[in-house]
């Protein structure tokens, strides 16, 4: 069995990847001249979004892991789940800011951080089902309601993409704000279960 400091190890190398492949995407100009950044505008914002996700990824993941005591064949398998979602990222992003945020790359882009979202949350679930209901992640989780709202709001996203894409654009910048901020339900459930 393996502990969850080798399995937070595992997945912080795995996004340094993907992050690596993702920067490879932005190509150099031949031209030195400022006016031959202009066709780069939407690849870089596309790559700013997408880096924001997965630090926000990374900064929760690490969250998630400091209070798992044990790791268990079901939470790899989750973990896995959730890195193959992620691992998608570079290729929707590049898709997206090569197609100057077109409807059917905008929308696959929703798909992937949908389905990210989710498996953050069957990750979630099944650590909680590891550790029990008097877990100090299951305090911390709660009722989840900005975990649960996120994949909503990447749904209504992916209709959008094909109505208004800068719609579903702005909806994936609206998540990701939210996120921001670091969660500090894990680091005060743990403060509250230290005073008892």
């Amino acid at each position: 069995m393996i502990g969850p400091e080798r399995l937070k190890a595992f997945t912080d190398g795995v996004l340094a990847i993907i992050v690596t492949i993702m920067v490879l995407e932005l190509h150099v100009p031949h031209e030195a001249g400022l006016e031959s950044l202009r066709p780069l505008v939407p690849v870089a914002l596309s790559y700013l979004l997408s880096f924001v996700y997965l630090i926000i990824y990374w900064n929760n993941h690490h969250h998630l892991l400091h209070v798992t005591q044990r790791v268990t064949g079901g939470i790899l398998w989750a973990n896995a789940h959730l890195l193959f979602w992620l691992s998608l990222v570079p290729f929707v992003t590049a898709w997206m800011g090569e197609n100057h945020f077109a409807p059917v790359p905008m929308a696959a882009y929703g798909v992937v951080l949908f389905l990210s979202a989710i498996a953050y949350l069957m990750l979630q679930r099944v650590i909680i089902g590891s550790e029990g209901p008097e877990s100090v992640l299951a305090a911390a989780v709660g009722r989840d309601v900005k975990g649960k709202l996120s994949p909503l709001v990447y749904a209504a996203a992916i209709a959008f993409a094909f109505v208004r894409p800068w719609i579903a654009g702005a909806l994936y910048v609206l998540v990701a704000l939210t996120w921001l901020t670091p969660d500090r339900r894990i680091e005060r459930a743990l403060g509250e279960r230290e005073q008892q």
